[in-house]
């Protein structure tokens, strides 16, 4: 009988040491995923050039101990909704007037901690070589969203197109003279390069003409001042600004490598703006 009681406590024994050593292996296996998730920084991105720029920072951030792993975006409304939730810890696709009235309509809190680059907005077209070739009743695509629809608006006001009333941001109705009364259509600004041939005209952002294959620098019929305020910037949640990951990525994505690969890669048609 104290036999088979002595085998039965072994057998406890046994059964409760391998339940602790399973905890602890899974207490060691949260540690990790901890510490991994800590040096990992990942960053939501349009595909060009953001994405582009992005690998250029990742062997930068691993010298300082981190992994950046990207996450390709074909929109400008998810990149932020997951920033904002926290599945993400930065984006980088935006200017400043397109985040300041995503928070205003989406109840965001985002904030910018600091610019990249400039990607001047331009005048696109297939059927026209020179914009001295428009017509009467000519028809013009534009971005839908509020701040580059205004945008391209004061692109084509500079290239004397059109004349707008002042303001900050404009829209259709803030056109005062069309002296050939253009037509204009607001599309999704990520459909405009697949519908080009659709209008006489589309103004188009650069991160969507690049991958288009339409080259601003010898493309478009006219761009935007390389002075204009749309820096494209880095974008993280409300709260995270100076966290160790936001310091390490920015100090990256504004380093002399990313300067140079910007200037030679894109020859002029993207600025660094740091």
């Amino acid at each position: 009988m104290y036999k088979g009681l002595g085998v039965i406590l072994v057998g406890a024994l046994l059964v409760f040491s391998g339940c602790s050593s399973d905890k602890k292996g899974e207490e060691k296996a949260a540690v990790a995923k901890e510490d991994k998730s800590a040096k990992t920084i990942v960053v939501g991105a349009t595909p060009v050039p953001h994405s582009e720029i992005l690998e250029i920072v990742k062997p930068l951030l691993a010298k300082e101990g981190y992994t950046l792993e990207i996450k390709v975006f074909n929109d400008y409304v998810i990149p932020n909704k997951v920033t904002d939730s926290g599945e993400i810890d930065a984006n980088f696709f935006q200017h400043t007037p397109y985040l300041v009235e995503f928070n205003k309509n989406q109840g965001t809190k985002l904030v910018s901690v600091g610019n990249i680059h400039i990607e001047p907005i331009g005048i696109y077209s297939k059927k026209i070589k020179s914009l001295l070739e428009l017509k009467e009743n000519d028809s013009v695509a534009i971005p839908n969203d509020p701040s580059n629809g205004g945008r391209a608006l004061d692109v084509l006001a500079s290239a004397g197109l059109i004349k707008l009333k002042d303001g900050e941001l404009k829209t259709k109705l803030d056109i005062v003279e069309n002296p050939k009364n253009l037509t204009f259509t607001e599309l999704e600004a990520a459909q405009l390069p697949r519908v080009i041939e659709d209008f006489t005209l589309a103004v188009i952002n650069t991160n969507y003409a690049l991958p288009a294959g339409l080259n601003p620098s010898s493309d478009a019929l006219a761009l935007e001042s390389a002075n204009s305020p749309y820096a494209n910037i880095l974008v993280v949640k409300a709260g995270n600004e100076n966290s160790d990951k936001t310091k390490a990525l920015l100090k990256a994505v504004q380093s002399n490598e990313v300067k140079k690969f910007i200037t030679e890669k894109y020859k002029g048609a993207i600025v660094p703006a740091f």
